[in-house]
This record gives structure tokens, C-alpha cells and sequence, in this order.
């Protein structure tokens, strides 16, 4: 029972580390909540700093939600643990206790927990994104159309109850963190990503 509640805290404060803010910070970059869009996430650190700090933020970012899954996969084998864990980690990453709860998007965090959990799902969420990406050259679009899919591949391929409820509740929330990109896609003022 107190897994239950250990490991999600834990998931929560490893996602509550903005990884942005704090390698902005240690190269003396312009913290990434008040330059460029205003969010702490790669994107906007490779307009802020360029791509070492990026792929730094990048790779913190996705380990915040790897990491304490696959901890709590060695320490506990119950579905419903391991998915709560991965919650955790991406609302910790959208709402960090340690940054004033302004957090990103959660996109590369939900990655990290979504490989960790059921690995096959984060891979199709790639095979999403990368062409949806290419196609549309909206990474806010190609992000959320990988998201809102997971649940759906697991429904069908997984079948595990649990994790495909927290797909479920991280594509809703990862989705709900996108509405101004969904505001600006509308208005045909969204931002255009070059691959």
C-alpha cells in the first residue's frame, strides 16, 4: 500500500525538475518561461540557447519520466503502480512543485514514462509523430496526434486496463497543455518546426 503512494510522489518530484530552467540557468541562458514561447521545454531552449542546450534539456526531460517507472517496475510489478508513477512524472513535468507549477508541455517526459511502461506504445507514438512532423511541419500537432493515439494501440495491442487509463489521462492532459498551439493552429499562426 505505501508503494502506492511512494512511488507516484517520487515519480511527481523527479518530473518537478525542470530540466529547461535549470540548464538555462547553469549556461547562463534567459530562462526559458519568460524568453522565446514562454515554455520550458527543448523547443524553446533550441530558440533560447541552441542545440547542445536543447538536446541536454531534451535528454533531461525524457529521463524524468524514465527513470522513475523503470524504478518502480524493480520495486513494484503492479500495473496500476507502474501507470500511476508515469502520471506522476508528467504532471510533476507540467506542474513542477520546485518552479511555481509552470511547467511544459510534457511531451518529451511523456515519451521517457510511455517507453518505461509499455515500450511498443512509445515506439508507435514515434512512428506518429515523425511523419506527422514532416507532413505538417507542426511539432505541437504531430505531438498531439501521437498522444491521443497511445490509448487507442493500447487498447487493442496491450490490453492492460491500467495502463490503457493513464494513456488516456496523459493524452488528455498533454493535449489540454497544447490549447494555445491548438488556438494558433486555427488561426494559421502556429509555429513551423524545420527537419
Amino acid at each position: 500500500m505505501i508503494l502506492a503512494i511512494v512511488l507516484p510522489v517520487f515519480g511527481y518530484l523527479c518530473g518537478s525538475l525542470a530540466s529547461a530552467v535549470i540548464i538555462c540557468r547553469v549556461m547562463k541562458l534567459p530562462d526559458p518561461r519568460e524568453g522565446g514561447s514562454g515554455n520550458p521545454g527543448a523547443t524553446n531552449v533550441l530558440r533560447l540557447g541552441g542545440k547542445k542546450a536543447a538536446a541536454l534539456t531534451l535528454t533531461g526531460d525524457v529521463l524524468k519520466g524514465l527513470v522513475p517507472v523503470l524504478l518502480a517496475q524493480l520495486i513494484s510489478g503492479s500495473p496500476t503502480i507502474l501507470a500511476s508513477t508515469a502520471v506522476a512524472a508528467i504532471v510533476g513535468h507540467m506542474y513542477p512543485v520546485f518552479f511555481q507549477f509552470k511547467g511544459g508541455k510534457g511531451v518529451a517526459t511523456t515519451f521517457g514514462a510511455v517507453a518505461a511502461l509499455v515500450y511498443p506504445v512509445a515506439l508507435f507514438m514515434g512512428a506518429v509523430w515523425v511523419p506527422t512532423a514532416m507532413a505538417t511541419r507542426y511539432a505541437s500537432l504531430a505531438s498531439m496526434a501521437g498522444a491521443v493515439a497511445a490509448p487507442l494501440v493500447a487498447l487493442v495491442f496491450i490490453q492492460q486496463q491500467a495502463y490503457v487509463v493513464a494513456l488516456a489521462i496523459i493524452a488528455a492532459l498533454l493535449v489540454y497543455r497544447h490549447r494555445k498551439n491548438i488556438q494558433r493552429l486555427r488561426a494559421g499562426t502556429e509555429s513551423e518546426i524545420n527537419l
